[in-house]
């Protein structure tokens, strides 16, 4: 019986036969983020539902392709639409394209997604870079049988992001004059957006966004000694609990659209001097 392992074998084998492009950094796009795929100088581009294996983005704004090429000058594989939890896929499914992408070679995971902010000082449009994150979804992605070919059964998480590339993407914000922070991310299920109460606890235990994706890549890239650099576009304020306002995902979808041109600098920037 093929294993997971085998799966990822043949899909990284899948898109080698298309492609001797060798990237050194994948980037992972979320909800309303897809357009800096476009500024890619693409080699090869490759809709999900060709590679074996591979689930198949089912929500709104996400492009659901892979591309390969330049940005920046340097060597990228972009997912244009990620997986998530509430589509009804398992948590393997959801991080699947994470391991296919450690094993095309690349050497560090960028991830963007679209989060609520549960803090005051953290306005809609805001960036924010992830220092750390509590996983309150209700499963994870190492639960089974642990192949020790992609790591080690209980992976450490105490240094999982990189604080020194948020300290230089901060100082990029600053320069730019994008407002910019710097907070740990709270996953939660989904679909649904949470409640005002919901909204408090999230403040009280220590979050700063919350959203409901990102964490399951994060824990599958540090168990394979991926370093991961995550930042969250603040796209709706959720604390207070006084100044939440009804948001529908296509209200999402536009603050997260109208703040990609800052996060891309960002992005783009960084990628300059990694």
């Amino acid at each position: 019986m093929p294993t997971l392992y085998d799966h990822y074998l043949e899909s990284a084998q899948f898109i080698r036969k298309k492609t001797d492009f060798e990237p050194e950094f994948g980037i992972i796009l979320g909800t309303g983020l897809s357009g800096l795929a476009s500024e890619i100088e693409a080699v090869c581009t490759l809709p999900y539902d060709i590679i074996p294996h591979f689930p198949i983005s089912t929500v709104e704004s996400h492009q659901g392709e892979l591309v390969l090429g330049y940005l920046s000058g340097r060597k990228v594989v972009a997912m244009a639409g990620r997986f998530h939890f509430y589509e009804g896929y398992s948590l393997q499914q959801v991080t699947f394209p994470v391991r296919v992408l450690q094993m095309l070679g690349i050497k560090r995971l960028l991830i963007s997604n679209a989060a609520g902010s549960v803090q005051s000082n953290i306005e809609a449009g805001d960036i924010v870079f992830i220092r750390d994150h509590i996983n309150l979804q209700p499963d994870n992605p190492l639960r089974g049988p642990n192949d020790e070919r992609l790591g080690p059964r209980f992976p450490d998480m105490h240094d999982t992001y990189d604080r020194s590339l948020n300290a230089q993407a901060l100082r990029i914000a600053r320069e730019n004059d994008i407002r910019a922070h710097e907070g740990v991310y709270l996953a939660l299920p989904g679909p649904n957006l949470e409640t005002p109460a919901e909204y408090r606890f999230a403040n009280i235990i220590g979050a700063d966004v919350v959203g409901m994706s990102t964490v399951p890549e994060v824990i599958v890239a540090r168990h394979m000694g991926l370093p991961v650099f995550v930042v969250s576009v603040a796209t709706n304020k959720c604390f207070p609990v006084e100044e939440i306002v009804s948001t529908s995902v296509e209200d999402v979808i536009a603050v997260a659209k109208s703040t990609e041109p800052k996060l891309a600098l960002v992005f783009k920037s960084l990628l300059k001097i990694m």
